[in-house]
This record gives structure tokens, sequence and C-alpha cells, in this order.
């Protein structure tokens, strides 16, 4: 029997799901690749596993895809609860949406050579977190009214070319304040 939002699969199975998304996201911020074979060995399972769990590598990608997505709109509010709406903007930048970025610009080349689409709600999943930074920091008087989650996103688009093997974190920081002078009353 289950509660709540538990799943129903066993702990060991849910543990190896994880480790499999972790494992391809790094590989595909990395190379842009899917190896199976890397990921299992990443993951610390069998390749036998890694196709249990996902029998395509469009399934995959786009698993991991929805994963990232999920992260960015679901932290949030813990950031939000934890910082002032200021330090909650920039660590969401930094620490999650660079990341993202990152992830994103492998699975955008995986994805073109299997010639499959990402889901088109991930940018209206994301627009709502970034809604939520931004009236965060509309109410605490720290960013200009006027400014729009669309307009914001599109400043945010130098990360798309953030590389993980230089120093992301800090072209991300640079590139936050850069855009946060913009933003500030």
């Amino acid at each position: 029997m289950t509660t709540g939002s538990v799943s129903p699969r066993r702990a060991d199975t849910r543990r190896n799901h994880e480790l499999i998304l972790a494992a391809a996201a790094r590989s595909l911020a990395q190379s842009g690749a899917v190896s199976f074979n890397a990921i299992a060995k990443q993951a610390g399972v069998g390749v036998g596993t890694v196709y249990r769990h996902f029998p395509t590598p469009e399934g995959l990608i786009l698993a991991v895809y929805d994963r990232e997505v999920t992260h960015l709109v679901e932290v949030v509010p813990q950031l939000l609860a934890e910082h002032d709406p200021a330090s909650a903007f920039r660590l969401w930048v930094t620490d999650h949406l660079a990341h993202y970025m990152m992830t994103k610009r492998g699975l955008a080349t995986a994805l073109s050579a299997s010639r499959s689409e990402l889901p088109s709600s991930a940018y209206e999943r994301m627009l709502g977190a970034l809604t939520t930074l931004l009236e965060a920091n509309a109410a605490a008087g720290t960013i200009r009214q006027d400014l729009t989650p669309e307009t914001v996103l599109g400043g945010l688009g130098g990360l798309f070319f953030l590389h993980p093997d230089g120093d992301w974190h800090t072209q991300a920081a640079g590139l936050t304040d850069l855009l946060w002078r913009g933003m500030s009353t």
C-alpha cells in the first residue's frame, strides 16, 4: 500500500532511476552525447538497467529535460523561504538556471541528432518560476515594476553559452550582476 506521493516502485529502482538521470544530465552537459554504456558506468548500474528504465535514447533525453525543468520550478519556493528575494533570484540563476542551460545545450544537440523535439510546456513552466521570483522582488522593492519574465529570461540567454569545463559559475554570477543592475530600482 502506498500513501501520498510515494512511488510504488521499490527504493532501489527509484534510486537507480535518479542515478541514471543525473549521470545522463552530466553527460549531456559535457558532450551532448547519449551513450548508454557511459551513463551506466557513471551511474554505477548495469547497461541493462539503463535500457529497462529508458528503452530509447529519446526517452532518456526527454526524461532528463523534464527532470531539469521540474527542478527549476520546484526549487523557487525553497529559495524564497530560505533567502531574501534578491538572493533567491541570484541563487536561482547562478546555481540552478545556469546548470540547466548547459544541460539544455547538450539536450538540443542530442535531440537534433535523434530528430525529437522538446516539450513546449517547459518554457511556460520556467516563465512561471521566474514570475514568482520577479513578483517577490517587486514586492520587496528591489527591482523595477515594469519587468516581464520574457524580457528577463531573454537577458539570461547568455547562460546558454556557458561551458561546464570552464569557470561557468563565475561567468553566471557576472551575467547575473550585469542583468541585476538593469533590473534594480
